[in-house]
């Protein structure tokens, strides 16, 4: 067993965003001196809110700034609906975060589905992992992508992305991206990244705030019992973090740790 996953347990949303705001720019700077480039993979739910409180903050100094040009922004899942749908993770993302800039600010490149195959979720999902093999070179020659940095929320249920507890989808091994016909969670089709490619990722962060988290957390993280949450924990060890407020851990044994670099 490697190192264990990092649990960073806040007093407030606003010391929560002031480290994942640290965090991002040392993900970021990674992927820079990787690559190039920072490519990142971001959920919908209550992510964005958080992120543009961490983002949006004006830079402390240069060390603390925001490098909006060279970030690639992919959806770690999507609803197979229009992108101005309310139900949309990319019109969410927009309107939290995206719409937000300050004027003069250098854009990101932001990937969103093909809205033209939106009746067909199987194509759909082709199309935006052929939108990944693009960005992550061609399909022969990369077994999987690798993410920089995934951006994850955590459901009540204990689902990630479009990943839900029990859910066949949870074996696929093959697919980049996977269709979804029978989502749980309303609305029912949509199209997620599989767990391999999750787990692949350099680094993976959940954001998970609020009392209403505290059971399923005992869940994860004491007890596993096969939800999405914990398979990525279990896969991804010390390379995943979790930034949380008091109330979402309240009960939780897992040890936490005083958040750093």
């Amino acid at each position: 067993m490697g190192k264990q996953v990092n649990l960073y347990s806040f007093p407030s949303v606003d010391t929560l965003a002031t480290a994942l705001r640290s965090y991002l720019i040392s993900c970021q700077e990674a992927g820079l001196e990787r690559h190039g480039v920072f490519k990142v993979g971001v959920s919908g739910g209550s992510l964005p809110k958080t992120l543009a409180q961490a983002l949006l903050a004006p830079a402390k100094d240069e060390s603390d700034k925001v490098k909006w040009e060279s970030w690639e922004i992919f959806f770690a899942d999507e609803r197979a609906v229009p992108l101005d749908h309310e139900d949309s993770n990319y019109a969410l993302l927009k309107k939290e975060l995206l719409d937000k800039l300050p004027q003069g600010t250098p854009q990101p490149t932001v990937h969103t589905i093909d809205e033209s195959v939106l009746d067909d979720t199987q194509e759909l999902a082709d199309r935006y992992e052929q939108t990944l093999v693009r960005s992550f070179a061609s399909r022969d020659s990369v077994k999987l992508p690798i993410f920089d940095l995934l951006l994850l929320g955590c459901g009540p249920d204990g689902h990630t992305c479009s990943l839900f507890p029990g859910h066949e989808l949870l074996r696929e091994t093959e697919a980049w991206v996977s269709p979804i016909e029978d989502s749980p969670k309303p609305p029912p089709r949509r199209i997620t990244l599989t767990l391999p490619v999750v787990t692949h990722a350099v680094r993976v962060a959940f954001v998970a705030t609020g009392s209403g988290k505290k059971e399923i957390m005992k869940d994860i993280f004491e007890e596993g019992k096969g939800l999405p949450c914990a398979l990525v924990n279990e896969a991804t060890g010390e390379r995943c973090s979790w930034f949380v407020d008091n109330a979402a851990v309240e009960g939780v044994s897992y040890p936490k740790r005083p958040f750093s670099l």
